[in-house]
C-alpha cells in the first residue's frame, strides 16, 4: 500500500502548538517534532475528512523515552467526538516501546488494545496507516494489519462517522505512560525527538474544518477506492498477519480485561 511520497508538509499540514520546536527538512518533506521540560509540540492537517485511508510514516525518539507519548490520530469536534489513535508509549533504553491503539464513537473511548512492536522503531521510519470506511477500521504498521473494529452499529455498537482531522503530537506523559506512570520522564535526556514523513492524505476532504456541519455521506461514494468490496474485509493473507499479531505481540486487550469489563462489551463478541 505503500509508495514513495515527497509531498511538502505544508501542502496538506499545518503547526498547531510549539511553533519554535517544529523543524522542516529535506525540502519541506520531512518535519522533526521536540519536546523538552517547557513545552512539546504538534500539528494537523489543514482540512477534515470523511473516510478513507490515513498514514504517516514515524521514527520515534531515540534516547531513554520513558514518559514520553507521540500520538498520530483522527479526531471530530465537540463533547462526543470520534477519534481513532496510535499512541506511541516511550520507554528506558533498551526496553520495547508500546504502540497503544483507541477508538472514540460519539465520545466513549475506553477501548484501548497495545501491542509491543517487533521492530526498534527508533532506528528507521515506519509506516503506520488507518483503513476507515462504512464497514471496518483497521490500523496497520507497515502494511500489517494490527487491530480490526467492525462496523456494529446493528447491535447498537457506536462507529466513527463524523469527519475528522489529523493531528500529531509530542508531549509528557509520564503520570501513565510508561509502567502506569511509576516511570517517569528522564530530562536529562531532553530535548526528544520524532521524525515524520508521507504527507499526502487519501482521504475524503471536507473544505471547511470549522463546519458544524459534520456529516460525510458524499463520502461514500465508490468512486474512493477504500469503498470498494475489497476493502470490506481483511483478506486472507492480511487474516494471517493479523492473527500473528494478536498471537505473539498483544499484551493488552480491553476485550480481554475482566476487572474492568466483568462482562465484555458486545464488540469484543462479534470482532
Amino acid at each position: 500500500m505503500f509508495t514513495a511520497d515527497i509531498t511538502r508538509f505544508d501542502e496538506n499540514y499545518e503547526i498547531t502548538w510549539g511553533n519554535d520546536r517544529v523543524l522542516s527538512s529535506n525540502l519541506g518533506t520531512q518535519i522533526q517534532l521536540s519536546m523538552d521540560a517547557s513545552s512539546g509540540s504538534g500539528f494537523r492537517s489543514k482540512l477534515s475528512y470523511g473516510i478513507g485511508f490515513f498514514h504517516l510514516r514515524i521514527k520515534l525518539p531515540d534516547k531513554d523515552s520513558a514518559g514520553v507519548v507521540i500520538a498520530y490520530y483522527l479526531t471530530s469536534k465537540g463533547n462526543k467526538h470520534d477519534e481513532l489513535d496510535f499512541e506511541f508509549l516511550g520507554n528506558k533504553e533498551g526496553k520495547p516501546i508500546t504502540l497503544q491503539t483507541n477508538v472514540f464513537a460519539d465520545g466513549v473511548g475506553d477501548r484501548e488494545q497495545r501491542v509491543v512492536l517487533w521492530f526498534d522503531p527508533t532506528a528507521d521510519f515506519h509506516n503506520y496507516q488507518i483503513l476507515w470506511n462504512q464497514h471496518q477500521i483497521v490500523f496497520y504498521v507497515d502494511d500489517i494489519p494490527i487491530r480490526v473494529f467492525k462496523n456494529n452499529k446493528g447491535i447498537g455498537v457506536g462507529y466513527p462517522s463524523q469527519v475528522m482531522r489529523i493531528e500529531a503530537s509530542l508531549w509528557d506523559g509520564d503520570s501513565w505512560a510508561t509502567d502506569g506512570g511509576r516511570t517517569k520522564t528522564n530530562w536529562t535526556m531532553a530535548p526528544f525527538k520524532a521524525h515524520f514523513q508521507g504527507f499526502h492524505i487519501n482521504g475524503c476532504p471536507k473544505s471547511d474544518p470549522s463546519s458544524n456541519n459534520n456529516s460525510n455521506q458524499e463520502c461514500f461514494s465508490p468512486n474512493y477506492w477504500w469503498n470498494s468490496q475489497k476493502y470490506w474485509t481483511l483478506d486472507s493473507k492480511q487474516k494471517g498477519q493479523f492473527e500473528n499479531v494478536r498471537r505473539k505481540y498483544v499484551n493488552y486487550d480491553y476485550c480481554s480485561d475482566r476487572h474492568r469489563y466483568p462482562v465484555p462489551p458486545p464488540e469484543c463478541l462479534h470482532q
